[in-house]
Parts: C-alpha cells; sequence; structure tokens
C-alpha cells in the first residue's frame, strides 16, 4: 500500500508537541510493515533543514486569492528518518523559524494545503490513501473530493487523524475563495457556526477520522470546543487508536543520551546512577525523591496550575523531595515557575526550554513524572516515563486514562487522580512519598512498567487494518 502523510510537524525535521513525535514514527513502522509510507510537511526553517542533504524535486506555482504564489518541493536525499520526508516550500510563507505563532497562519497552512494537492495531481503513480493529521491538513480531502483540477484523485482514500480538537484552524469563510474552483454546492462542508472549519471539514469528508486514544475519542463526543454535534453525527467513521513511542529512540539500553544504560536486569543501578547525575547538575540531594515535569506550560497541561500545586507540595512536605521542571510556553506562567527558585532553593529548579537532551535524562533519573493534565489526547510523556521507569502520577483523562493504572489496583503501576485541581496534585504528591519509602514495592513497579510494550509496531498494524477496511 503507498501511503501519504500530511502533516505541519515531523520529528526530527520539526517539532512543537506530539504530533511531530507520531508523524515522525509512525510511516517507518508503516514501512517495516511492508509498505511506502512517506511524509510531506511544510519546509520550516529548523536546524534539521540545514544539516542534512535535499534535492530539489518540483517548481511550480499556485493561485491564491489575487496572486500567484511559487512552491517548490525537496526531498530528505539520504532516508534518514527510514522514509521518505518532502518539504514543500511556498514562497513568503515559511522563511521563517517557528512551526506556529504568525498573524498570517490561516494563509500558510492553506497555500501549503493546496501546493500539495497540485504537486499531488501531477503524479504519474497516485498513493493509495492520504493519512492527514489534525487542522493544518484538514481541507485535503474535501480538495480531493470537490474541487475540479482534482477530480482524477478522487478515488484515492482519505484518514483524518486528530491529535488535538481544540485547534481547529478557524477562518473567515470568504478564505474558501482562494481554494481551486470546487463545486459551490458543497459549501456546507467546509462551514461550521458560520466560520471556514478545516478540523470540521475534514471530520466530514474524510473516509475514516481517528483520534490519538479511544478515551479521548469518547470524550470529543461531549466535549471538543463546538464539535461535539458533529462527532454524534459522524461516530460510525470515528475510532481511537492509541499511539505508540519509537523504541530506536527511546530505549533505555541505547539512549545515548542519559548517563548509564540500564534494561530490566540492571533497572535499579541504571535509575541510581542516572539520578546521581541529574541530582549533581541541579544541586539536588540524590537521596530524595525526584519529581519532574516537562511539557508546554499551557493551561491544557495544567501547567498554570504547577506554581500553586508545588509551593503547597513543599509546604506539606518541606525538605522530603525534589522538583524538576523542564519547558516552555506561557510567559506568566514560566515567570511563576521561575520565582519560586529562590525560595525553595536546593529542593526546586524549573528550565525555561526546549531540551530533548535533558528530558531524556531526567525520565532516565527521576522516580516520579507528573501529568496533571485538563485536556490529554493521548500524551506520550506518560509512556516515555513507563519506558525508563519512572512512576508517572496522572490526571485519568484522554489517553492517559487508557496506559496509566493506579498501583492501588490489581495490576496497577502508576499514581491517577479525578481532578485537575491543586488539591488533587497535592494529595497524589502525598501519595507518591509513601509509595517511594516501600523500596520493593517501587522496584516491582518499575520492573513491571519497563516490561509494558508501548511500541508503534501494535498502533501501526491497527492503522493498516483501518486502512484495508475502506
Amino acid at each position: 500500500m503507498k501511503i501519504v502523510h500530511v502533516s505541519a510537524e515531523c520529528y526530527p525535521m520539526a517539532k512543537v508537541g506530539g504530533l511531530a513525535d507520531v508523524v515522525g514514527s509512525l510511516p517507518k513502522y508503516q514501512h517495516a510493515l511492508g509498505h511506502s509510507a512517506m511524509v510531506i510537511m511544510p519546509m520550516h526553517q529548523t536546524p534539521f533543514l540545514s544539516s542534512h542533504e535535499w534535492e530539489l524535486i518540483q517548481e511550480s506555482s499556485i493561485p491564491f486569492s489575487n496572486t500567484t504564489l511559487n512552491y517548490s518541493v525537496i526531498k530528505e536525499k539520504n532516508n534518514n528518518l527510514h522514509f521518505e520526508l518532502y518539504c514543500i516550500n511556498v514562497v513568503g510563507f515559511f522563511d521563517r523559524p517557528n512551526v506556529y505563532g504568525y498573524d498570517d497562519d490561516t494563509d500558510r497552512f492553506l497555500a501549503f494545503q493546496i501546493a500539495t494537492m497540485n504537486w499531488l495531481s501531477k503524479w504519474k503513480n497516485l498513493p493509495d490513501l492520504i493519512h492527514v493529521h489534525d487542522h493544518h491538513a484538514g481541507l485535503i480531502p474535501f480538495m480531493l473530493r470537490h474541487c475540479y483540477e482534482f477530480q482524477h484523485l478522487s478515488t484515492i482514500k482519505t484518514v483524518l487523524t486528530i491529535h488535538n480538537a481544540q485547534y481547529q484552524g478557524w477562518m473567515p469563510l470568504q478564505k474558501a475563495d482562494y481554494l481551486p474552483s470546487w463545486d459551490k454546492w458543497k459549501s456546507g462542508l467546509l462551514e461550521w457556526d458560520h466560520q471556514l472549519n478545516p478540523l470540521a471539514c475534514a471530520i466530514k469528508c474524510a473516509d475514516k477520522v481517528t483520534t490519538v486514544s479511544p478515551s479521548y475519542m469518547q470524550e470529543l463526543v461531549n466535549d471538543s470546543n463546538g464539535l461535539a454535534y458533529l462527532f454524534k453525527n459522524e461516530k460510525g467513521k470515528c475510532s481511537g487508536i492509541i499511539n505508540g513511542i519509537d523504541y530506536e529512540v527511546w530505549d533505555p539500553k541505547t539512549d545515548h543520551f542519559i548517563e548509564a544504560k540500564f534494561n530490566v536486569r540492571n533497572l535499579e543501578k541504571g535509575k541510581r546512577l542516572n539520578k546521581e547525575k541529574i541530582c549533581a547538575e541541579f544541586n539536588f540531594d540524590s537521596q530524595l525523591p525526584l519529581f519532574i515535569f516537562i511539557g508546554r506550560f499551557v493551561t491544557e497541561k495544567a501547567a498554570d496550575l504547577l506554581p500553586d500545586a508545588i509551593s503547597r507540595a513543599f509546604e506539606q512536605f518541606y525538605g522530603k523531595f525534589n522538583m524538576l521542571i523542564l519547558g516552555n510556553g506561557d510567559p506568566l506562567i514560566e515567570q511563576a515557575l521561575s520565582n519560586m527558585h529562590q525560595k525553595w532553593f536546593g529542593y526546586y529548579h524549573s528550565k525555561i526550554a526546549y531540551n530533548e537532551t535533558l528530558s531524556h535524562q531526567m525520565y532516565a533519573g527521576a522516580d516520579f513524572l507528573l501529568m496533571p493534565s485538563r485536556v490529554e489526547p493521548c500524551g506520550l510523556n506518560q509512556l516515555y516515563a513507563l519506558r525508563y521507569g519512572t512512576i508517572p502520577i496522572v490526571r485519568s483523562t484522554g489517553g492517559l486514562k487508557d496506559t496509566v493504572i493506579d498501583f492501588g489496583n490489581d495490576d496497577g503501576f502508576g499514581i491517577c487522580f479525578n481532578q485537575a485541581t491543586v488539591d488533587d496534585i497535592v494529595l497524589s504528591i502525598g501519595r507518591a512519598l509513601d509509595l517511594y519509602n516501600d523500596n520493593y514495592k517501587v522496584n516491582q513497579i518499575r520492573k513491571k512498567m519497563i516490561s509494558i510494550n508501548n511500541s508503534w509496531e501494535s498502533s501501526a498494524k491497527d492503522y493498516i487494518h483501518l486502512y484495508n477496511s475502506i
């Protein structure tokens, strides 16, 4: 089967969140299953772009609003990702360092999708299926079916995967005129709540719709930032497939980012050596339990609760644990977390940055990972933590609910709570401290976690099964 993934992100070319990790892994595992899988994405100006060799595949142009835009397609030359990676540069839109955050983002991703379709329409050997990810590629299923110049592509099947339904790509309805000429009787497919909504459009037009965990799909039927009715209407073609993680990148036996490599046989020693390394770097006492938070500082992750929750926990359990924060995002949250350094000196540190190397070392050395998310479609951090023997403390929502079982239950291995509140976070930290004092139980839980298979192998097969069904 010939599969084309279209996405705004793909690790390691460009990463903001979990979308990049999924798109950087799933095609590789599909390729290993005997299929031809490739990725098309915008040509963001990132270090990966400048440090790898590329070949020019296509140069052309598209009409856009009242002008014509030139675009080019390049291909990563040496197949470093174990699948073909193509980047599209629409002149004037992607000569920038960041993936998102520009005033013209709607135009940028609209132009990217039109250029992608324009290039695909020139292929001699068409794909069997196009797999679009989130709203940045959400108009492609519509264009395949209803733009006149792409009618010869209309038999290609499409799958939409929703990584986060909070972001839908809203734009004024007038932007529909930017699309190549289309059947105006189909305007209702583009519109939702008096706006052009690419995510809603993809839900209506794709042959199948998936989310990145079964529980998240169930949640969207009740609360999906205005799309609940649509999900109820389209539930027959919707399903949840849990994300996996790339076991070649996330493997404590081979990870070159960490101080001491380990496996289930030398787990206790490996965790201790990695913990000593990270504690020495931040002047922590390695005899105390180490809690970590890694992620974006946004309300979805409940990062706004962290300053109060951590302070309350220190007040209640002062001198009994260390806390290390890594991430960036909302400037107010960044500032609040930075302001805590002096008050809890010696037990607390925050690193305001995106740092892939440090994150690996933290997973390898920490005792507990905190994930109090309000919204977590799947979550990958808890899967990384399980892989490295770090006990996840999670709010039971979305994919966290599907992948972490409380240690108080049979076969449990994590710490779960129900509400994204300061009280529940502090209570869970207290439970973790009690658990930490039972060294035998902690080691049994760690052995259980590190033995769980959360690789992409199973999920990649689920996607192929879904493709075959259409």
